[in-house]
């Protein structure tokens, strides 16, 4: 009897252990007693028994010896293991089956093989995954020959057979598959598919002793074998990911816990593993890898640091001892990465406290200075030089079998010093284990992966993983052969293993960590068993077994066992994982026993660069410094939203910029990075952010409007050469003419500007990415783009159920056959073709990603088993590799991220490997020449109202008030439409887009006051026109003669002597000119009126207009309080006003008050204005272009100062006298200035920069230019008149002839001698040209033709004086009399108590306009007749004025009423000066005025007849000729009938309707008989039929009874609501108002909210179901006829273990401090806090499973004052109102003080503190933070104190600009300024909808 014990013993054994090259990890562990069990292998006759301890085992000879395992044994066992094997052999001798339990590691696996192997059992080994089924656990089909076989599978096979079924991963099956062994586990039966039954072994035996075989075989019945046994190996639930196990399937397993090895057996195996590492190392490693499995820091949520990779890590420890401990551990346990900051603390101290962390010293370099490949037996490995800080250190690594190449010596691989040390740190790894490699996406890890590839001479396998790929994926997939045989193809991966390629995993941070498990044997044992019974071995394993059963390799081929190429090596590439995030931490214990792990960290600046100046060398220097800042200034942020764009910014993106810019220096690094961000669909903080990053790299943003006007930006083809703008290509030569794609396609501006760029990157070979809204066009430019270039396209739809497998091949059966059709994708990979993927967002983003190889590196695998390669010379060897055609290029279209589209995120995804193009609506002009060209026929005036009211719409779907982007393709269907059936009116064509809004009211509000705002009268009805009612014109009556006096004595004929002299100009002063956007609406939204439009003016609520006047289209409005100019035009965008405060200082206590007048200059100074200031006669020249203010002195003497008198000014009745300006002829560029009871003129020629003066013997109350060489004068107290006439040009020289003569007014005589006196009167004002002939003759009543003016004074409403000024005759006076004189003045109404008059105000609000011969004057309504115009039962609407407009023409006066105007200055009797009416006039045009009321609200008004019934026509047209009249439908048929000769028919007498029938009259319809719309009859007769209709008015008016039953039933369900929640009328009334301000805002939060949580609960594909849809993967499945093999959509239950879905937890801070009372008065702050409050927990109602928000109040008492306690949210209006009060009250009675900083620290220290997906706390406040000494960078480090919180700041616009500086200091994004407070609400919605719903 011979025995063979081991155990551990001499130093001879531990030097032969030593000389072992074992590779298997797990090791045993050393040092026992000699108490403790041996294991003894004893030959006897009666066959080996093996004994452990005191049992022993009976060995039988295995049927099958190479299924037996081999060299699983090590040479010592330590003792844990030896009686873990005990265990398992008591339980084998007793028939249980065993469950190992336990950490994740090839632990659990190496026992039992090691069992099996001293045991000599046959194995089958399964490794489950989530795909595993039924079909592969008991019986699969296979078809031969054209029938369905069952194979038995591996547990039949065991069954059988008597082998042990090894099962590993139990967890991550689904929940129902293993059920199937439950009785095979326990009784071992089991009833196989093909009809047999397999029968226990007891059974069996006692039937057979009762029937013979043959009988049992006749019933099928099988025998178990008594050997087969079944061994389970599983993770502990609760603790791992995964599915719990059945608990009828627990009961039948014995379990056993193992755990890792003890610590002093494990310290034994390192020992030997690393002889040279100092001992105490080793101890401390161990020990720290002891401390992170402990369930200490599983509580602390730390996965499970590896311990089986220790021996890899020591054995590169053993070769460069003077590795740091710190970055060794990295590698095992790469927790800077995959922890969160507590985990990397808590690890960190854990590193001190074992002396493993790194002393601060810096890594020493590391580089790769030689490989060279070994020879003879050596072949597959080579020689790998490190050198280490000055040290060469040689070891062998495997290699491929191409030579390698030397290091860094390839062209397109830039070395930098990052990068070395990364490879050579890979080389030490590669000694030991496979790898994975984990950086951002676009940090150059694959370029890493292929260099270290090339070093060591491997072929590399790349293989893309995706999410939904299946174990089958991986290993082996069926296909058919050409006989219909089904038959099993090995995998890329599977066949590289044999080969000894270096495999490329892609992206194992998406797939199912169940589906990765499969290979867990391959890395760790290097062995795998595939479907189809083939096992793969370990090479020297299969060695091994060649030489011991003597076989060749053919035979073992034959029984399919096959070695793995001893130089097989995996790389993982993965994305870092996202610590705390539910989906995306990968990264668990499971993954980290399988790899070491080697992290990309993003390259410096300075490596960065050298790679882009080496990749790029002749982008502009400049250019790419400044990208790098911007890069690397976002990079180093913590910010999430800075951290989110870096990503968008990797080393790709900026290579592909930079190969851009050296091809096209000239372009803005500003354009390319936010095309690479597309930050034009980048939410509202992004992109603020992006915006400021780019403002301090000092970088220019993008282009200027005003260049786009001067580039080429046509495109044509020209002999073969296409040309876009400047950029040009060759036109392509296509073989397949009919796909190159032709559309009609408008060119615009906006769309060659993209199709330019478009062309650039295309030259470049980028592959192209257009993101956009729907209807921009996307697919109109590719096809039009395609079109120009002359290239083929295939088209690709993605949509949600797009697969890997339909983006590449369609499985179909042919004749039993499986055929694979290419698709769109291969086609165009084959022929060269454009493939144009539509709607790349709504596939998932899972399958979309394997693109990512396609057009990274040109490779791909299909179903098939075919390949795509990039490199022609690859494919020709190869039979099943398709080359890549070069002029294949991908177009992908994708609407933009987010709501409301809720794609997936395809950008966030792939957008780095595409060149992205966001295309958008096209710009105003742009747009408007598109629409052209589809409606020719269209009126300009209504497509410029679509294009603005649509402009519009957009602008608020950006900001988020509206959630639907109207695009460009909505306004081509209206402009269409409108083209084709022009009578429709505008207002009915535009609801086929808006009706899908019609249900939806506050989203119709919006809409509707938007068109309105645009002029598109929406909702109204040709009958609303609401013109002022006209009143008739006394009679024209002539009332005298004036009389110019030119001859009689030199006291009537005066001349006046005249001087000129140059002007003194002060100055130029260069003033800030602001612009500021009009928000114009049009005042004829729902009915028509004489008002068009109207706009506020930028002006400050103190401040009072003081005058008016226009110039062509310009219109200048200028204000006294302080003193500015306005100017703007009439269908202008924009406003310019210039603040001439620091030229007029504001006075202390008003008492100087300036009135200001203006004069705009013409031709050549357009645009250019004089200012007056009529009490210091201040002359300005500004220019409203430049921002030149220049004085011009008139007077030799000093401007008079402003008079400054005790007395308060009202006192002083008129005692100053006023200088005034006269400005009818400014056009002309010359004014005329006269001080009021002073006997001079000055007249100034501005062009010549003359002043001329006119003494005169009169005293001068006003002064009219009724002519430019004739001036109407009129004295002082007597009020006379005279006529100066003058020469046309003053020159110096004949100075003195500038004549006065005296004007009589004589009235006309009545007859008997006696003559009516003539009151004298000053006339208002006198038109300074003559009415035209017709005009005048219409006036008057006879044809007459003469110079005239028209004069306007109180007593008339109008005078015309006909040959004045011209002739020297007595001309006639014609008026038209007053009942009463204009009284002037206020009535005592509304705050002026009619008492404190200061005399006539000083503007007369009067025109003439001549051309439509009217007068319009702007009247109190005290002057009136408000009774005639309104009817007595109605009160007249309050108003700021009325219109008087006298039209001569029809000889009817009107009155329109002006609305009052919302604000009014507090200075009334100011404003009582100015004008007798709230508001001042000038005319506009021919036919209208403007006016301008005291709060600068600007109107225009059109009153000219003509243009109104103009206006009226194209209004009616707009609504379009939808009277009452009915719809008739007529069908035209030909009735084949002949129409016999008509007659009359016969008459029935009891008249009963007839329909047709050709023979009764008066029937409807006939034929030839007389009726009503028949065919041929004689006449229409109509016998009185009433054909009965309901006219449209008819229909549309509801019954007034059925609207008060509605009205009553709602009043009444609001009040017992009210009583439910005891909540008075009241307060719900207040409660409203807070509720009311914020209703949109809370709709369309909640409309996100919705639709978010919608998509969360999407639906996934559920796999192997036995019902729904085929599954395209299993189509042989199928065709066997196994059942499950369809998929279904279902509710994918989330895996156990897998963390809870926490909600986000929100913290409001609301400022309630005593300022907020104080300045609420001023700007409402305090409210609108209140609304901000309200909006939130109205938005939030519902959603407490999502967010989880409490709001906390701050101000002096304290900075956590608690208003909404997140666990008691207000439910009803009554609780939230009683929130809102508190808030109003605290502030009303609370302590000053500002706590915002503390409140902001406590918050987020707090929020950090609770459990939370992601944590938000938003502050507003109106902190004075230099008042209180907080300087900006201490809040701004509140802000961001803690990453894990994210913190907003809204700051309540404080004074001047304190807060943009505050903006400017804080961090980009986070800091808002709210200058208006009704942005608040605005902004909590940005921030709601840009941070917290991105990723709801």
């Amino acid at each position: 009897m011979q025995s063979r014990i081991l155990y551990q013993g001499t130093a001879a054994a531990v030097a032969a252990r030593r000389l072992k090259n074992i590779l298997g990890p797990v090791m045993g562990k050393g040092g026992w007693t000699w108490k403790a069990h041996e294991v003894k292998l004893l030959n006897t006759s009666s066959g080996d028994t093996v004994k452990i301890g005191d049992i022993s085992f009976q060995l039988k000879m295995p049927r099958n010896p190479e299924l037996v395992p081999v060299k699983h044994m090590t040479g010592s066992l330590p003792q844990t293991v030896a009686q873990h094997l005990r265990w398992i052999m008591q339980k084998d001798l007793l028939g249980q089956d065993v469950f190992l339990i336990g950490p994740p590691g090839p632990l659990r696996r190496s026992i039992a093989m090691q069992y099996l192997e001293l045991t000599k059992r046959e194995v089958e080994y399964v490794a489950l995954s989530r795909d595993t089924t039924e079909t592969d656990l008991k019986q699969r089909r296979e078809i031969r020959a054209g029938t369905a076989f069952y194979i038995d599978q591996c547990a039949v096979r065991a069954a059988t057979q008597g082998r042990i079924l090894v099962l590993e991963g139990l967890e991550k099956a689904e929940r129902n598959v293993l059920p199937v062994l439950n009785n095979l586990l326990e009784n071992r039966e089991m009833q196989l598919e093909d009809g047999r039954f397999l029968m226990s072994a007891q059974r069996y035996d006692k039937l057979l002793e009762e029937h013979t075989k043959e009988e049992l075989d006749a019933w099928k019945i099988v025998r178990v074998s008594e050997d087969f046994r079944v061994i389970a190996l599983g993770l502990p639930v609760p603790r791992y990911k995964g599915n719990p196990l059945d608990p009828p399937l627990r009961s039948r397993f014995q379990a056993r816990d193992v755990y890792y090895l003890p610590f002093k057996d494990q310290l034994e195996v390192l020992y030997s593993f690393g002889p040279n590492v100092a001992a105490e190392r080793v101890s401390q490693l161990l020990s720290f890898a002891t401390t992170l499995c402990s369930q200490e820091s599983a509580g602390l949520g730390l996965p499970d640091f590896p311990v089986d990779s220790l021996p890899a890590a020591l054995r590169v420890l053993d070769l460069f001892p003077m590795l740091s401990s710190q970055q060794l551990v990295q590698r095992l346990y790469p927790y800077e990465a995959m922890l969160g900051k507590e985990g990397r603390t808590a690890v960190e101290n854990t590193l001190s406290r074992f002396e493993l962390r790194d002393s601060g010293r810096h890594p020493s370099s590391m580089a790769v200075t030689k490989v060279e490949a070994l020879s003879g037996d050596q072949q597959g490995r080579a020689a790998i030089t490190i050198q280490v800080a000055d040290k060469d250190i040689t070891f062998e690594v495997p290699a491929g079998t191409r030579p390698p190449r030397p290091p860094s010596s390839s062209p397109n691989f830039i070395s930098t010093p990052t990068h070395t040390r990364l490879l050579a740190e890979m080389m030490q790894s590669h000694l030991v284990k496979d790898m994975c490699l984990m950086g951002a996406k676009g940090c150059g890890k694959s370029v890493i992966a292929r260099e270290f590839a090339e070093m060591l001479g491997y072929s590399i396998e790349p293989i893309m993983l995706y999410q939904d790929m299946t174990a089958r994926d991986l290993l082996q997939q069926r296909y058919t052969l050409p006989n219909g045989d089904t038959a099993w193809r090995a995998s890329p991966l599977v066949t590289a293993a044999q080969e000894g390629k270096l495999v490329l995993l892609d992206g194992i941070h998406r797939v199912n960590l169940g589906t990765l498990a499969v290979l867990s044997r391959l890395i760790h044992d290097r062995e795998l068993a595939l479907y189809d019974g083939t096992r793969l071995l370990r090479s020297d394993r299969y060695q091994a077994l060649k030489e011991e059963l003597q076989l060749s390799d053919q035979e073992l081929q034959q029984r399919s066992i096959f070695p793995i190429h001893p130089s097989f090596r995996i790389v993982a590439l993965a994305e870092p994982p996202v610590a705390g995030s539910t989906s995306q931490q990968w990264l668990g214990p499971e993954l980290l026993t399988m790899f070491l792990f080697h992290t990309m960290k993003p390259l410096g600046v300075a490596e960065e660069t050298a790679i882009i100046r080496a990749m790029t060398p002749n982008a502009p220097t400049e250019a790419v410094e400044q990208l790098l800042r911007l890069t690397h200034s976002l990079r180093q942020t913590n910010d999430p939203t800075a951290q989110s764009l870096a990503s968008s910014l990797s080393t790709r993106q900026l290579l592909r910029i930079c190969r851009r810019l050296s091809q096209y220096p000239e372009e803005s690094i500003g354009h390319a990075v936010n095309k690479a961000c597309l930050s034009r669909f980048l939410p509202s903080l992004a992109r603020s952010a992006l915006q400021k990053s780019l403002a301090n790299c000092s970088i220019e943003d993008g282009v200027d409007p005003a260049g786009l006007q001067e580039k080429d930006l046509s495109c044509q083809v020209k002999d073969g050469v296409l040309r876009i703008g400047t950029v040009s290509a060759p036109v392509y030569n296509p073989n397949e003419k009919m796909k190159v794609p032709d559309v009609l396609f408008y060119e615009n501006a906006q769309h060659m500007m993209l199709m330019e760029d478009i062309l650039k990157d295309f030259l470049l070979g980028e592959h192209l990415l257009l993101v956009g809204n729907q209807g921009v066009g996307k697919n109109k430019i590719a096809d039009r783009f395609l079109h120009l270039m002359n290239r083929p396209r295939e088209y690709l739809q993605l949509h949600r159920d797009t697969t890997v497998q339909t983006l590449t091949l369609q499985p179909s059966v042919r004749d039993g056959i499986i055929v694979y059709e290419d698709s769109p994708l291969v086609r165009a990979v084959k022929m060269g073709h454009i493939l144009v993927i539509d709607e790349a967002d709504k596939a998932p983003t899972n399958v979309t990603c394997i693109l990512k190889t396609l057009v990274e590196s040109g490779e791909m695998i299909l179903a098939d088993g075919r390949r795509i390669v990039s490199d022609p010379t690859e494919a020709e060897g190869r039979p099943n590799a398709i080359a890549m055609h070069p002029d294949f290029r991908m177009l992908v279209l994708a609407n933009r991220p987010g709501f409301p589209f809720l794609g997936n995120d395809f950008f966030g995804a792939l957008g780095d490997i595409f060149s992205c193009h966001a295309v958008d609506n096209p710009m105003p002009q742009a747009e408007l020449a598109m629409l052209k060209q589809y409606g020719p026929d269209v009126p300009d005036a209504l497509l410029h109202k679509l294009v603005a009211a649509f402009g519009e719409l957009r602008t608020m779907a950006d900001q988020g008030t509206i959630t639907y982007p109207y695009s460009t393709r909505e306004v081509v269907n209206i402009v269409k439409h409108l083209q084709k059936f022009p009578d429709e009116g505008l207002a009915n064509v535009v609801r086929n887009v808006f009706d899908f809004d019609s249900y939806n009211k506050e989203m119709r509000e919006i809409l509707i006051a938007a068109l309105h705002k645009h002029g598109i009268p929406i909702g109204a009805k040709p009958s609303s026109v609401h013109l002022a009612k006209e009143l008739s014109l006394p009679e024209c009556r002539m009332t005298g003669y004036w009389t110019t006096n030119q001859a009689g004595n030199a006291r009537r004929k005066l001349l006046c002597p005249t001087e000129s002299r140059r002007i003194d100009i002060k100055g130029p002063v260069f003033l800030r000119v602001q612009g500021y956007p009009i928000e114009r609406h049009e005042a004829r939204a729902l009915s028509f009126t004489e008002e068009q439009t109207h706009w506020q003016l930028p002006m400050n609520e103190v401040n009072i207009v003081c005058d008016v006047t226009t110039a062509k289209d310009a219109i200048y409005v200028a204000t006294c309080n302080p003193v500015s100019l306005y100017a703007m035009t009439q269908r202008g965008d924009t406003i310019h006003c210039m603040e001439l405060y620091d030229v007029f200082p504001r006075t202390i206590s008003g008492v100087w008050q300036p009135f200001i007048t203006v004069a705009p200059l013409g031709n050549p100074l357009e645009g250019q204005v004089v200012l007056h200031e009529e009490q210091s006669n201040t002359v300005l020249h500004l220019d409203l272009v430049t921002g030149a203010v220049r004085r011009l002195l008139l007077s030799q003497e000093r401007e008079e100062p402003p008079p400054r008198k005790a007395t308060n000014w009202w006192n002083s009745k008129e005692s100053q006298e006023n200088f005034k300006m006269c400005r009818e002829f400014a056009q002309k560029n010359w004014l005329l200035f006269y001080k009021e009871n002073a006997n001079q003129l000055d007249v100034l020629d501005v062009l010549e920069g003359h002043v001329h003066t006119i003494s005169l013997p009169i005293n001068l109350k006003a002064v009219f230019l009724v002519a430019e060489d004739r001036w109407l004068l009129v004295e002082s107290k007597t009020d006379k008149k005279f006529l100066l006439t003058k020469p046309m040009h003053m020159g110096a020289e004949d100075s003195g002839v500038c004549q006065l003569h005296a004007i009589s007014e004589d009235a006309v005589s009545t007859g008997f001698g006696m003559t009516s006196g003539v009151d004298v009167t000053v006339p208002q004002e006198v038109s300074s040209d003559q009415l035209p002939s017709e005009n005048l003759s219409t006036a008057l009543g006879q044809k007459i033709v003469s110079p005239n003016r028209i004069l306007s004074d109180t007593g008339t409403f109008a005078t015309l004086v006909v040959g004045f000024p011209d002739l020297m005759s007595p001309n006639e006076v014609y008026s038209f009399k007053r009942k009463s004189p204009l009284s002037g003045g206020r009535g005592g109404d509304m705050f002026f108590g009619g008492a404190r008059r200061t005399g006539p105000a000083k503007r007369t609000n009067c025109v003439s306009l001549l051309g439509a011969n009217q007068v319009v004057r702007a009247l109190p309504p005290g002057d009136v007749p408000l009774a005639d115009i309104y009817p007595k039962d109605v009160t007249p609407p309050m108003t700021a004025a009325y219109l008087e407009v006298t039209d001569l023409n029809s000889k009817k006066v009107k009155y329109i009423p002006v609305p009052r105007s919302t604000t009014v200055s507090p200075y009334t009797s100011w404003i009582s000066k100015v004008s007798d009416t709230d508001v001042l006039l000038a005319s506009m045009g021919s036919g209208g005025v403007v006016t301008v009321d005291m709060g600068g609200y600007i109107r225009l008004w059109e009153t000219g007849l003509d243009s109104l019934q103009r206006s009226l026509l194209e209004w009616r047209n707009m609504i379009g000729s939808e009277d009452g009249r009915p719809v008739q439908i007529t069908i035209q048929r030909d009735s084949g009938l002949d129409v016999s000769s008509p007659k009359h028919g016969k008459i029935d007498l009891s008249n009963a309707p007839h329909v047709g029938g050709n023979q009764w009259a008066g029937g409807t319809g006939g034929r030839d008989t007389a009726g009503l719309g028949g065919k041929g009859g004689p006449y229409r007769l109509d016998a009185g039929h009433r054909v009965y209709q309901v006219s449209q008015a008819e229909k549309d008016a509801v019954p007034e009874e059925v609207k008060r039953a509605a009205r009553e039933m709602a009043e009444k369900a609001f009040k017992d609501r009210l009583k439910q929640i005891q909540m008075s009328e009241y307060d719900a009334a207040t409660y409203e108002r807070f509720s009311g301000a914020v209703r949109r805002q809370v709709q369309s939060l909640r409309i996100i909210l919705d639709s978010l949580q919608a998509k969360g609960k999407e639906r996934q594909w559920l796999k192997n179901q036995a019902l729904g849809e085929l599954d395209d993967a299993k189509i042989i499945d199928g065709l066997t006829g196994e059942k499950a093999i369809y998929k279904r959509r279902g509710e994918l239950e989330p895996e156990l273990g897998t963390p809870q879905q926490k909600p986000k937890r929100l913290r409001l801070l609301a400022d309630i401090s005593g300022s907020m009372y104080r300045f609420n008065g001023v700007d409402g702050r305090l409210e609108r806090s209140m609304e901000a409050v309200c909006m939130v927990m109205e938005a939030l109602e519902s959603y407490e499973h999502k967010f989880k928000y409490d709001i906390v109040g701050h101000s002096g008492d304290g900075f956590d004052i608690e208003l909404v306690r997140s666990d008691k949210v207000p439910k009803n209006n009554k609780e939230r109102l009683k929130v809102l009060k508190t808030m109003h009250a605290h502030s009303q009675f609370c302590m000053s003080g500002d706590y915002t900083l503390e409140g902001t620290e406590h918050a987020v220290k707090e929020l950090a503190r609770e459990e939370a997906d992601e944590h938000f706390v938003i502050v507003l406040s109106d902190a004075n933070l230099e008042r209180y000494g907080i300087s900006p960078d201490r809040f701004a480090r509140a802000l961001t104190c803690n990453p894990q919180v994210n913190a907003f700041a809204i700051f309540i616009g404080s004074l001047g600009d304190q807060a943009d500086r505050l903006q400017k200091t804080l961090p980009a994004g986070r800091s808002f300024v709210a200058m208006d407070t009704k942005q608040i609400p605005q902004i909590l919605q940005q921030i709601f909808t840009s941070t917290m719903l991105s990723s709801a």
